[in-house]
């Protein structure tokens, strides 16, 4: 029997076990930021990776901050398993925030613009205009951007205007009076949305041959005296908002596509949670801003830079700055048929996004809408994008009088609109379109296709751990499997019925799903696992998610691990576990894996006495996945797929000893790094030189 079995349990519930789920979120923005650092990536690319950071942290306020700060002021927040309130929660942000902001703006202005200007790539401020520059950007002043800037002038009948969220706007202070006599001494410029943020200027004005790019807001600040004739500016500092973004819907309300698109306006009008603003801005006019959005001092960062770095994203065609172009690889069962449904009557084929190709499953769509055998097409769709090639073959199949019906969630945060319009589309296309089940987000990743097959009906399914969005599959880890199993697809068939229809609870052959039968199958597992341990029996889990928040799960896999279970937990972002504690979590270890590509794989592998389960699911290790959405789990049955899970999607990822992440009991991830004689590893790149065509 393991020596571990006859301890005294240590207390599951004490909050130094725990780590703060929104300081866990921000320790992930953090190894993000750090890949702008990291020499092993492209030049560009690493540059991407500091307006990634910059994106993520603009969602982590208008979502996480916002939320605490709704919490403390309301007074209706409750410590999570850390025991943190709100305001702690919130002080701690500010801190790493201050501090993470001027590393970001270090790493831009003393490292990624000096090295690609020796790449020939630069990044002009107005000092380094040439004179035929200078031209030039006059011009496209005067004729591109003058004409849709609105200058607003601050006085009695001009208030401080409300301002959209994450707008760049300028502060302009102004010495004269204007054509009616007034003297205000300060107005706001907006700058227009539609105004790209980066011009790239004409070669014929360049003498060095390069890409030479210049920033709206220089070209606004060399000219923003025009938009005052006959008054001086003396100054122009550049700002934004940052506002709450999270959308509150009444569940209750008898259209909820309506309701939601009434809430999207009130989405860029929120209440403020934070202020960027040009570090040189006379600290009278940011108090003066701080008092405008009802912010403290805590809430003002200073930028050594553009203030929106999220749009600062560009290409140039220098392709050593870039990553090298792959081709994802077709899996030869699709290849050597050229009908997807006799590829899929072999036998299951697993699909490895992004390293193999995401078309298997749109020309099982497209065939499927074409084909005269097909009688219907179910699909969930949860994230597609606007323009979207599995829209357009599910509208052909509805004209084409196939029973298509969408399961379309309005509410998937920051695809609401697009989602909004793909369910018109589908709708006057002949769809039936359904919002899924009130009060849980339909998140789960299905398609399923009916089609005749001799006397009889066959069924086809897809399930992923992923999207349907043809964009985001090139650069998200995910799996997908197509099968013609009756047991799955009969299972995939009775949850689209709890969709659109209304009854008890299915009863799955092979397929977990929440709210149902996920989380008690997850215990049960781990359970199981315990116990062989006890038994002094092999026990061994490792699972690869997103997060891992909820409280009972890592009371389970404390247990576990008392018990001497050896658990690998391979999580991206939020991690609450805290690994390595002895007596409580020494058999623990806790991964993070950041790279080229966002890893959003889910699978969960457990011995099971010889057994090795595999499961990929839609839904990571948190409350809201397990208890408020409809995801989906399910099982790899076929050895050989079931072998290339546990290579490839697991044991690859626990050998990188290069982009890896290792938490530490203390909270605080730190770099692997190969030992001593140790070759380097790194997963996602196996993976292309493995899965992909180079």
């Amino acid at each position: 029997m393991n020596a571990n079995a006859n301890q005294p349990s240590m207390d599951l519930s004490n909050a130094d076990n725990y780590i703060n789920r929104e300081l866990s979120l921000l320790q992930f923005n953090l190894r993000v930021l750090e890949q702008a650092m990291d020499e092993r990536h492209p030049l560009m690319e690493r540059l991407n990776f500091l307006l990634i950071f910059s994106s993520n942290m603009d969602e982590f306020f208008e979502i996480r901050v916002a939320g605490l700060r709704n919490q403390m002021e309301t007074g209706t927040g409750t410590p999570g398993p850390d025991g943190m309130l709100p305001q702690e929660v919130l002080a701690e942000i500010s801190r790493i925030t201050h501090e993470a902001v001027q590393r970001q703006y270090h790493i831009l202005q003393g490292i990624i613009l000096p090295a690609l200007a020796e790449e020939g790539v630069h990044f002009l401020r107005r000092e380094d205009w040439n004179t035929a520059q200078a031209e030039w950007v006059k011009k496209y002043f005067r004729d591109q951007v003058y004409p849709v800037l609105t200058p607003i002038a601050l006085d009695p009948a001009h208030p401080f205007p409300r301002l959209v969220n994450k707008s760049l706007n300028f502060i302009v202070p102004l010495d004269g009076k204007d054509a009616f006599g007034r003297s205000t001494g300060l107005a706001i410029v907006p700058a227009p949305r539609s105004l790209p943020r980066l011009i790239r200027l004409p070669d014929e004005v360049c003498e060095n041959g390069d890409d030479n790019f210049i920033f709206l807001s220089s070209m606004i600040h060399a000219h923003v005296s025009d938009l005052f004739p006959g008054m001086k500016a003396t100054g122009c500092y550049q700002f934004r908002v940052t506002r709450n973004a999270d959308l509150e819907v009444d569940e209750d309300v008898e259209d909820l596509a309506s309701a939601l698109k009434g809430e999207l306006l009130s989405r860029r009008y929120g209440d403020e949670v934070r202020l960027e603003v040009a570090d040189n801005c006379p600290q009278h006019l940011i108090d003066y801003l701080l008092e405008q959005f009802e912010l403290g001092q805590v809430d003002a960062y200073k930028a050594n830079g553009p203030v929106n770095l999220a749009r600062m994203f560009t290409s140039v065609n220098r392709p050593r700055l870039h990553y090298p172009p792959f081709t994802p690889r077709v899996p030869a069962p699709v290849r050597k048929y050229e009908s997807i449904f006799d590829a899929i009557d072999q036998g299951d084929i697993l699909l490895h996004h992004p390293f193999e190709s995401f078309s298997p499953v749109v020309n099982l769509l497209a065939e499927a809408a074409r084909d005269p055998k097909v009688l219907a097409i179910k699909q969930t769709l949860y994230r597609t994008g606007t323009n979207s090639e599995i829209l357009d073959h599910l509208e052909t199949a509805a004209r084409n009088g196939k029973e298509v019906i969408a399961v379309v969630e309005l509410r998937a945060r920051f695809d609401e609109e697009s989602n909004i319009e793909g369910a018109r589309r589908l709708q006057e296309a002949g769809a039936i379109v359904v919002y899924g089940v009130v009060g849980y987000k339909t998140h789960s990743k299905m398609l399923l296709v009916l089609r005749r097959d001799g006397d009889g009906m066959k069924r086809y399914a897809h399930l992923g751990t992923g999207n349907y969005h043809t964009k985001t599959t090139k650069f998200y880890t995910d799996y997908g499997l197509l099968t013609a199993e009756p047991g799955i697809c009969q299972d995939v068939h009775k949850i689209f019925q709890e969709l659109t229809g209304m009854g008890k609870a299915a009863r799955l052959k092979q397929l977990k799903h929440a709210p149902f039968t996920l989380h008690p199958s997850l215990m049960e597992w781990i359970e199981f696992e315990t116990e062989q341990a006890r038994a002094g029996k092999p026990a061994r889990i490792i699972a690869k998610f997103n997060s891992l928040t909820e409280e009972h799960i890592m009371q389970a896999l404390y247990q576990a691990s008392q018990a001497g279970v050896e658990i690998d937990l391979i999580v991206r972002g939020i991690c609450c576990l805290r690994p390595g504690i002895p007596g409580l979590s020494e058999n623990i270890r806790v991964r993070s894996i950041i790279g080229r590509f966002l890893e959003h794989t889910r699978i969960y592998h457990f011995h099971h006495a010889g057994e090795d389960l595999v499961y990929c699911a839609s839904a990571d290790w948190m409350d809201r996945n397990l208890f408020n959405r409809v995801e989906t789990c399910f099982p790899v049955n076929d050895p050989k797929l079931k072998k290339q899970i546990l290579e490839e999607g697991l044991l690859f990822y626990l050998r990188d000893n290069t982009q890896a992440w290792i938490l530490n009991a203390d909270g605080i991830y730190r770099r692997a790094e190969p030992a001593a004689g140790e070759e380097p590893f790194l997963a996602q790149q196996a993976l292309l030189e493995a899965l992909s065509n180079g």
